[in-house]
């Protein structure tokens, strides 16, 4: 049967297809690590998991508003306002079923064969996928090491033409790790005075994820842009929500309704016990959040240590996230076969460079979000592989 082209431009995650590969090796009874998907290793607190199966013995079994329940807006308004000091109205906050739908929402209401869209390369897959998917043309923006895998305001800049519509941001970033220092989103902003025409998704998913005092710069906080700013958030990586399918978002003014009738039209709305779940998380306490993080930062050091041990690896040290994207070119290998290799051979998945963009090439993604017994055991590995 005949589709629509659209179909046929429909990219995936890679991470997906090496977590079945890995899962298929396992069920073979090979020993395999892990590195590859990104999702922490802990629990969902006890707290949030009871906040749920209270919310189904109470009966709230039925539709929502497709928005989201009223208290939860409120409760992502509030944690905003307490972390960043900025006034955000409920009636902009619209509670969706995973931070993709966000990404799915925007990148639809902006994309069209003839319009740009700027998104991060390496970057997470699924931006250029709806890209492509919409007919719009993906304009890549380069994310350097040499600039701490963080954006340059300035080489973004250039890019902008009478044809962009919407800009894509992610700090901290999936999959370099990189943070982008407040002076460079500074630039930014002023410059996009130039272009009012340009609207900006900004993926903040691992806000809270940030390490040696490096603080988070929420382009909320910036007024001048708030008129034309998309938020994406969620609860999936900082409350360990991967499986809940939770997001959020925050909308202009102009695009909100527009947002809610795709709700309608596409989710109606999001699991009513998974909001009350939500809910908990962001108006309980927030000592498990902070465990995580000290035992991710822990990982991180120690990935970064073992990774610069390997013959013809280096890897700058990640600022936030819990990925380590190491430079592989010196050990003479392409980024993807030695991916694949690493699996098949050593019994460690990771995730080739290039599947997060063409700049990816000469680089792999290794998430630390495992035990440092588990990240010991699979650079050692890849140690004797390389060796």
């Amino acid at each position: 049967m005949k589709t629509i082209a659209g179909f046929d431009r429909i990219g995936e995650e890679n991470a997906f297809a090496v977590l079945a590969r890995a899962g298929a090796l396992a069920a073979q009874g090979k020993d395999v690590i892990n590195l590859g998907i990104g999702q922490p290793d802990f629990r969902t607190p006890e707290h949030i998991v009871e906040a749920a199966i209270k919310a189904l013995r109470d009966g709230h079994h039925g539709y929502t508003p497709a928005t989201g329940l009223p208290v939860l807006r409120e409760a992502v308004a509030a944690d905003l306002h307490r972390r960043f000091a900025v006034e955000v109205d409920p009636e902009r906050v619209m509670i969706v079923p995973g931070g993709k739908v966000t990404m799915f929402a925007a990148i639809l209401m902006f994309g069209e064969p003839g319009a740009d869209i700027l998104y991060p390369d390496p970057g997470f897959p699924i931006y250029r996928s709806m890209i492509e998917f919409t007919g719009a043309r993906p304009i890549p923006v380069p994310i350097r090491e040499e600039n701490g895998f963080g954006f340059s305001a300035e080489e973004l800049l250039s890019l902008i033409t009478q044809q962009t519509r919407l800009i894509i941001l992610n700090s901290p970033a999936n999959p370099c790790g990189g943070v982008t220092p407040r002076e460079e989103v500074d630039k930014l902003v002023a410059g996009l005075a130039a272009h009012p025409q340009v609207a900006i998704l900004s993926d903040e998913i691992y806000d809270q994820m940030l390490y040696d005092g490096e603080p988070h710069v929420s382009l909320l906080t910036y007024p001048e842009i708030r008129d034309r700013l998309i938020l994406l958030n969620g609860w999936s990586k900082t409350y360990a929500m991967t499986g809940w399918r939770l997001g959020y978002s925050v909308w202009p003014d102009g695009l909100y309704d527009k947002v809610r009738k795709l709700a309608v039209n596409a989710w109606s709305c999001v699991n009513a016990p998974a909001q009350y779940a939500a809910l908990a998380a962001l108006t309980g306490p927030q000592d498990a959040v902070v465990e995580m993080l000290s035992a991710f930062d822990a990982r991180r050091k120690l990935t970064v240590d073992l990774l610069n041990e390997l013959p013809g690896v280096s890897c700058i040290t990640p600022k936030g996230a819990f990925y380590a994207f190491p430079n592989i070119s010196g050990t003479g290998w392409k980024a993807k076969a030695l991916a694949s290799e690493l699996l098949e051979q050593a019994g460690v998945a990771t995730i080739g460079g290039p599947d997060f963009g063409t700049l990816g090439e000469g680089y792999i993604r290794l998430s630390y979000a495992n035990s440092q017994d588990n990240i010991r055991r699979a650079i050692e590995r890849m140690h004797d592989f390389l060796s």
